[in-house]
């Protein structure tokens, strides 16, 4: 009776620890569709993360995380970070993942002729830093100066670009790091382009992002950046409409259509009133226009507008440019009329 007795609680113990196997480590919701990701804050109780598994759909009942993670010990040493889960992750995989904080890269995409408040959003919703975060990041005139510029220049090297960081990654270390990958790319051939044609780095950058304004026109980036180093070499003014709107942003906050007033503003950047480059770049440029401006087309072109067909008509002379301007303002007019 004993024996039988014995075997009884035995089997049933079994039985018992197989149920419990099941539960935590067998049992598995239906496979998803695509991975799953999971974002653990610092600080998130073993709550909390379990909700987060079950919302996604990573485990079929909460206790078959919280469970084993209480029973272990490991609960209360799950990492803060970003991990992505396929469909053959099982509940002690996921608890060992996140034990070991086996963290999986999230994507940032850095823009060409961006402002910093849309990459600092953008940044923002992949990483644990806040935007105004990364905004400060960009004003620390401390963390400028160890990078060798000055905070006017800073974002202008944030080079467009798709860049891979754990998201628990310190806002300071991603900016360092986008840095070194506008360095790089002038050390491995930009810069010596530049300095056949006398800019240095940062001129070369400067030019860069006004020709990043100025036209989403691949082919036309190395012959507008021609234009502009023509006048630079004949001593006139750059004109460029790009650093007026930088200025009007500056002061008013977003874009808007240029007045004839705009062209007197007394501003830093209103290259119609001061010689030479900006005091510093107005934008991110991307690769192509940095290749434009570090190797511009050399022409006798002193003087381009834009052209109905979306481009820019360029001329040598300032006759040849007010004609061209006046018919863009005759298409402006007609299209006008037929939009009413």
């Amino acid at each position: 009776m004993v024996k039988r007795t014995l075997l009884i609680a035995f089997s049933l113990s079994i039985l018992a620890s197989g149920a419990a196997a099941w539960f935590v480590f067998l049992a598995r919701p239906p496979d998803p569709a695509e991975p799953r990701w999971v974002r653990v804050h610092t600080g998130a109780t073993l709550e909390a993360v379990a909700e987060s598994l079950h919302t996604q759909n990573l485990v079929v009942r909460r206790a078959a995380f919280t469970w084993p993670a209480r029973a272990t010990g490991w609960g209360a040493q799950i990492k803060a970070g970003c991990y992505e889960f396929d469909e053959s992750a099982g509940a002690y995989d996921i608890l060992r993942r996140l034990r070991a904080g086996e963290q999986t890269a999230v994507s940032v995409m850095i823009p060409p002729g961006s402002r910093p408040e849309f990459i600092a959003r953008r940044a923002a919703r992949q990483m644990f830093f806040s935007e105004e975060d990364f905004e400060a990041a960009l004003s620390d005139s401390v963390l400028a100066s160890a990078l060798g510029l000055d905070t006017r220049r800073l974002f202008s090297y944030m080079l467009p670009d798709t860049y891979h960081f754990y998201c628990t990654t310190d806002v300071q270390a991603v900016i360092r790091r986008i840095k070194q990958e506008m360095d790089a790319l002038f050390a491995d051939g930009l810069g010596a382009l530049g300095a056949k044609h006398g800019l240095d780095q940062d001129e070369v950058i400067s030019l860069a992002a006004i020709v990043e304004w100025e036209t989403q026109v691949e082919s036309e980036k190395a012959r507008i950046a021609g234009v502009y180093l023509n006048r630079i070499d004949r001593r006139w003014p750059l004109q460029a409409d790009p650093t007026i709107q930088y200025a009007l942003i500056a002061l008013e906050g977003g874009k808007r259509r240029l007045l004839f007033a705009d062209y007197k503003l007394q501003h830093p950047y209103n290259t119609y009133l001061y010689r030479g480059f900006p005091p510093g770049p107005i934008t991110n440029p991307g690769r192509t226009s940095l290749l434009a401006a570090a190797d511009p087309e050399r022409h006798d072109y002193m003087f381009f507008v834009a052209s109905p067909d979306g481009g820019h008509a360029f001329n040598v002379t300032l006759r040849g440019h007010n004609r061209d301007a006046a018919r863009l303002r005759a298409y402006l007019r007609a299209s006008a009329r037929q939009a009413d």
